[in-house]
């Protein structure tokens, strides 16, 4: 394949990815870390679907991804430093759990009013969130409490049914990649490892 054909699957992928989730749909897509489900993080009927199609406890929240600091401060409260710290030296996807999130859907959130957000460097995920103009959900392409899929083959046929739109880029990657780190921060510059 050309890289020229490459690029216009690319750009054709990501356009479609983003036409569905601005009509509250659901899409399937390599994230930057595993395949995942993701949806406007705004949404509520859409973070609803999803809760559903996971079969997962609506108690437990949802991964945001944004695409910087900017975006990132439009959903946070109040960034503490310790977290600008951990994003600006983080070498492989972090998320980071913080105090009071904002302007998201309610499911988005945890209990607490906490919430976990990663800031992505992949390509596709960056232009992705670039594109829509709001943080987009990345939870793993699973029912809860199975095994993530590392690879779109590893896919259970009724997840990847139930999205609206499945995206084709990295189909055929046979890289195994795994979910992301987890750290929580508190205001006071505390921080708690959650996953490594």
């Amino acid at each position: 394949m050309s890289g020229r054909t490459k690029t216009n699957e690319f750009a054709d992928d990501l356009k479609k990815a983003v036409e569905v989730l601005k009509r509250g749909g659901i899409i399937l897509y390599p994230s930057d870390t595993i395949w995942g489900l993701g949806c406007d993080a705004t949404r509520q009927e859409a973070v609803e679907r999803i809760f559903s199609i996971k079969r997962r406890d609506d108690g437990r929240s949802l991964i945001v991804l944004v695409n910087g600091f900017g975006m990132l401060e439009h959903y946070v409260r109040s960034v503490p430093e310790i977290a600008y710290q951990l994003a600006e030296i983080a070498v492989s996807p972090l998320t980071i759990i913080y105090p009071e999130g904002r302007n998201l859907a309610p499911g988005v959130r945890g209990s607490d009013g906490s919430v976990g957000i990663r800031i992505c460097s992949d390509g596709f995920c960056n232009e992705l969130v670039t594109r829509f103009g709001k943080p987009v959900i990345s939870t793993s392409a699973n029912i809860s409490d199975t095994p993530a899929p590392a690879v779109f083959s590893e896919i259970d046929k009724v997840i990847a049914d139930s999205a609206d739109y499945v995206v084709s880029y990295r189909q055929t990657d046979r890289t195994r990649n795994t979910p992301s780190s987890i750290i929580k921060v508190e205001y006071n510059g505390v921080i708690k490892i959650i996953r490594l």
